[in-house]
């Protein structure tokens, strides 16, 4: 495999094109054709997608049952089959084609000089300026046939699905431009079949508001489908007699728009994307409702033949055509960004009131260290007591500074329990982790400086000792504040630590989020001045556990030092929970979303101090240790987590719902895969 190569990496570059064409004109149509097919050959496209009866031209009414009109669009057909042996796509153009008595609207599809197959019209529409049952016959019952096109006797039927010998998963279906609108598309059926891009080539005119209707089922198509949707819309030329154009075009993935030209061009255009097929059938296999649907659907009268075609898939580092998030969990789009945050912050909120009425119990333990995860998590349990119409009073916050609380922390803890209005109290560990270290006869207990995981987890465990005991005693639950990301990191001391609570309301919010939650609290003024600027004195925080003293030059223990940097961990774990996607293909979409910090978009307010780039040896080596931790190391603790809301798209980790894995497996597979197909 070579990395660098986007198609080796399960990518298959996408255009949508719109050409310029003449009314009636099929030579004049041919060539422009085929000037954006040798465009996208030298973009090392892999499958190009035209108008509706692009060859001749949609708007030409009784033209179409014209023989030299017809003879001129198989002429045509013939000038593109031949020019295509020197082409790298696949080409699929529209064309209206006669057989057996009956003129068809249908797709051709040709590539490397030969017609693959030809996929007629199944809906004609025949309503408001729409006349098609005037001059077509539907394809609706065309299965199993076969047609002569420019001297080549191929497939013919709405029961074709084209499918690539050399590259997995470049699999597709070819529906036209009615045919999206109707209920059952034949593109359900042929996405149950297996094809994993479906393509639309369409004429469709313009009217107000029209576009966003074909934005909305291209994009429910491939969310539905768990699909890639290709759409091509005539534009520059057709006739205007009675309708208007506006040559839209656009690809969809899973829902998400990846590209989409200009609308009311006046000229060809065409835009690209590279579709992961690999993404699209993993989330297929891992989702047993698509499975069960095609074996409910696909009846014997709803089969499909499959087309094989040889296709030479471009080689060596062509880019990526698509924009990829550095922060999965976390939109670069204000407004989406808001939303998600706005939906986050309230199912914690209600997780939580939920819990708490089912219990009766009325006040909550919680440790208060000043740091990101806790600061939220009492932001959080703020919000649930006012709602709740409870006072904040019942919410227990305890700050317990031990051997290397640092000033800043300390303070902004306290600063945070006030303006809150809860109860705060401040328990000094030191004593009890001094003598517990002793009792152990570890070096610290005889004042030498130590550090090790034991020195560290005596004190993480006594702080949710003491919490535990708090609870018992004054009849409370404890609130757990770890967040996602450590949870997939093992970074929490097991049992009698931060791994355990009574109800953690964190369990499925990423590292990489919390800072916008906390940042969408303040912009939305959730609460008052005096907490903002605290909230704001957090978010300028080092992350650290605080568990080690400073260094000799007064640098504090950094957690990001030491198991590496969440922006990558919280990538990575997007990408291996969420899609099952192999370390190196995480590794090549790391790498083109982090290898520059000027290129791109940042979510918004985020700090420009803090934006970076990795380059390729620092993302291989933090993804092996993001493996190694998270299938060897941390199963275990997964495996007995505490409740909490499932939160993100992302999934959670808990061991009863997303993720369910062995806590004695292990990450070699994993780990040869990134050796294996990463260089150094």
């Amino acid at each position: 495999m070579d990395f660098h190569s986007a198609y080796d990496q399960g990518f298959v570059r996408i255009a949508a094109c719109t050409p310029s064409c003449e009314v009636g004109d099929p030579e004049f149509n041919a060539a422009a054709t085929l000037d954006l097919a040798r465009k996208g050959h030298a973009d090392h496209v892999g499958l190009m997608v035209f108008p509706e009866l692009g060859l001749s031209s949609y708007a030409i009414d009784d033209l179409l049952g014209q023989d030299a009109l017809l003879d001129a669009v198989e002429t045509a057909i013939a000038d593109i089959v031949s020019a295509s042996r020197e082409l790298t796509p696949v080409l699929l153009v529209g064309a209206p084609l006669r057989h057996e008595g009956r003129l068809y609207n249908c797709a051709v599809v040709i590539r490397g000089g030969k017609i693959l197959g030809v996929v007629p019209k199944t809906h004609l529409p025949n309503y408001r300026e729409f006349y098609e049952k005037r001059w077509f016959a539907p394809g609706r019952n065309v299965r199993g046939g076969s047609i002569v096109v420019a001297g080549q006797d191929v497939p013919f039927g709405t029961d074709l699905i084209f499918a690539s010998k050399a590259v997995r998963d470049f699999i597709f279906h070819v529906e036209i431009c009615e045919d999206l609108w109707a209920p059952a598309p034949p593109s359900d059926f042929g996405a149950l079949g297996g094809a994993l891009i479906l393509a639309n080539l369409s004429a469709s005119n313009v009217t107000v508001g029209k576009a966003d209707t074909r934005k909305l089922l291209c994009a429910a198509k491939s969310a539905s489908n768990w699909a890639a949707y290709v759409y091509s819309a005539a534009g520059p030329g057709e006739s205007t007699t009675d309708l208007a154009w506006d040559g839209q075009a656009c690809i969809y993935e899973l829902g998400n728009l990846l590209a989409e030209t200009e609308r009311f061009p006046t000229t060809s255009q065409m835009c690209i994307a590279d579709i992961d097929l690999e993404r699209l059938r993993l989330e297929r296999m891992r989702t047993g409702t698509f499975n069960d649907a095609a074996t409910l659907n696909l009846t014997p009268d709803r089969s499909f033949r499959r087309v094989s075609f040889d296709f030479d898939k471009p080689k060596g580092n062509i880019g990526l055509r698509r924009g990829i998030a550095r922060f999965p969990f976390v939109p670069a789009d204000k407004a989406r960004l808001d939303q998600d945050c706005y939906e986050t912050f309230n199912i914690q909120v209600q997780g939580l009131m939920k819990r708490l009425k089912t219990t009766g119990i009325r006040r909550l333990c919680i440790g208060i260290s000043g740091g990101l995860d806790s600061t939220h998590a009492l932001l959080v349990a703020s919000r649930a007591y006012d709602k709740l119409g409870w006072p904040r009073a019942d919410i227990l916050g305890f700050t317990m500074p031990g051997f290397a609380t640092g000033d800043a922390t300390k303070s902004n803890a306290w600063a945070l329990m006030r303006s809150m209005a809860i109860t705060a109290e401040e328990v000094d560990i030191r004593p009890l982790a001094l003598q517990l270290l002793k009792d152990l006869k570890h070096p610290f207990g005889d004042g030498e400086p130590l550090y090790d995981v034991t020195f560290e987890n005596v004190q993480a465990g006594l702080r949710t000792d003491f919490l535990f005991r708090a609870a018992n005693q004054r009849h409370a639950l404890v609130l757990g504040t770890g967040d996602l990301s450590e949870i997939a990191l093992g970074w929490s001391t097991y049992g009698v630590g931060d791994q355990m609570s009574h109800y953690n309301v964190n369990a499925s919010v990423p590292k990489t989020l919390i800072q916008h939650l906390i940042r969408w609290v303040i912009q939305t003024g959730e609460f008052d001045a005096e907490t903002d600027a605290t909230l704001e004195s957090v978010l300028g925080t080092l992350i650290s556990p605080e568990l080690v003293p400073a260094d000799a030059n007064g640098a504090m223990q950094s957690t990001e030092d030491k198991i590496g940097p969440y922006d990558l961990h919280d990538f990575a774990l997007y990408y291996t929970t969420r899609f099952g996607l192999r370390p190196s293909k995480i590794v090549f979409m790391a790498l083109a979303a982090w290898r520059d910090a000027e290129a791109g978009v940042w979510p918004p307010h985020f700090p420009p101090d803090k934006r970076r780039s990795f380059d390729l040896p620092t993302i291989k080596h933090w993804m092996e240790v993001f493996l190694f931790r998270f299938f060897t190391i941390s199963q275990f603790k997964r495996s007995a987590s505490p409740n909490g809301p499932k939160v993100t798209s992302g999934g959670s980790l808990s061991p009863r719902g997303d993720w369910r894995a062995p806590s004695d497996g292990n990450a070699r597979a994993w780990l040869k895969e990134l050796k294996d197909n990463v260089p150094d």
